[in-house]
């Protein structure tokens, strides 16, 4: 069997409003620039990076809606698999409005369905068609959250890996021991820098590195413009960002998250060119609008680290 993932998550539609020279305020109006409405979410995004790189399907709910048939039809022209998608006449597809600057951005989001996919919508036979297991969005996964502990078990017992993206709580209340014990089931954890801090409670983001690392089996902290960082042998190990001309930061995240998938759990590469080959992926993808629309394929990020290393050496 190739290897190949399955990513378990929310699907929603991205409205991306860009081109503003201020944040708005209440009672005010401000002006765009552009508008794109695209395919969105951390799990979906993650999905079409690891199809871009290789093999990918996903699994989630949509509603029985326009917006629903847009996004499941995306995810086909992205290659990714969709026929464990599961289609809910009873809620809506999920929105999210993103208003992007250069460096960064904001979100307001509607759920929609992404907290009513339960443990008992999944069948777990069909782990046996894959090797890897992602999780996005865990915050967003309300109706999901219980069934995880038995769904990770179930994907261990079928020899699959499992990687987790909690992404940002809305809640702000981070999970606590549920998610701390969650963790010692992961084999790959992948929060960014505020996340990695909120979850283990501390400030500093070396110290929730190396207090995340107790619980899973490997933790990568994504840190924006600073690249990425991990514990290797009881030492943190640093990946500088590349500077590219970013148009938009959405799903930046995400598309690491795929690039570091592909390299380390799918291809064994060594850690350290693992976290560079993700921040090629990460960076490449902030120069097109949405988060698909720029991400790489394997030639592309190799030609683009090719060329770093080259300028490098000069």
């Amino acid at each position: 069997m190739e290897n190949k993932t399955l990513v378990i998550g929310e699907l929603n539609v991205d409205m991306i409003m860009s081109g503003m020279s201020d944040l708005p305020g209440l009672g005010r109006e401000i002006l765009a620039g552009d508008v794109h409405i695209v395919m969105g979410s951390s799990s979906a995004i993650c999905s079409a990076g690891l199809a871009r790189l290789g093999e990918a399907d996903f699994l989630g709910k949509v509603g029985t809606d326009y917006y629903g048939d847009f996004v499941v039809e995306q995810l086909r022209l992205l290659d990714v698999g969709t026929e464990h998608m599961i289609h809910d006449d009873t809620a809506r597809t999920g929105v999210t409005v993103s208003l992007t600057y250069p460096d960064d951005r904001m979100l307001i989001t509607y759920l929609g369905c992404a907290p009513l996919l339960r443990l008992g919508d999944i069948d777990v036979s069909i782990f046996g068609d894959y090797t890897h297991l992602h999780v996005g969005s865990y915050f967003l996964q309300l109706g999901l959250q219980a069934g995880l502990p038995e769904l990770f078990r179930q994907a261990h017992r079928a020899g699959l890996t499992i990687s987790l993206d909690t992404g940002y709580d809305p809640y702000e209340r981070w999970g606590g021991e549920s998610l701390l014990s969650l963790l010692t089931l992961v084999d790959v954890f992948l929060p960014n820098e505020e996340e990695a801090c909120a979850v283990a409670g501390v400030g500093d983001v070396e110290a929730a590195l190396r207090e995340l690392a107790a619980y899973a089996r490997l933790v990568v902290v994504k840190c924006g413009s600073s690249g990425a960082m991990t514990l290797c042998d009881g030492q943190i190990v640093h990946s500088p960002a590349f500077d590219v001309d970013a148009k938009d930061t959405t799903g930046a995240g995400d598309s690491f998250n795929a690039g570091f998938l592909y390299a380390y759990v799918l291809r064994g590469w060594p850690l350290e060119r693992s976290l560079r080959f993700a921040n090629a992926c990460g960076a490449l993808s902030t120069t097109g609008f949405g988060g698909t629309a720029a991400q790489p394929t394997l030639e592309e990020a190799l030609a683009f680290l090719d060329a770093q290393s080259q300028g490098e050496r000069r």
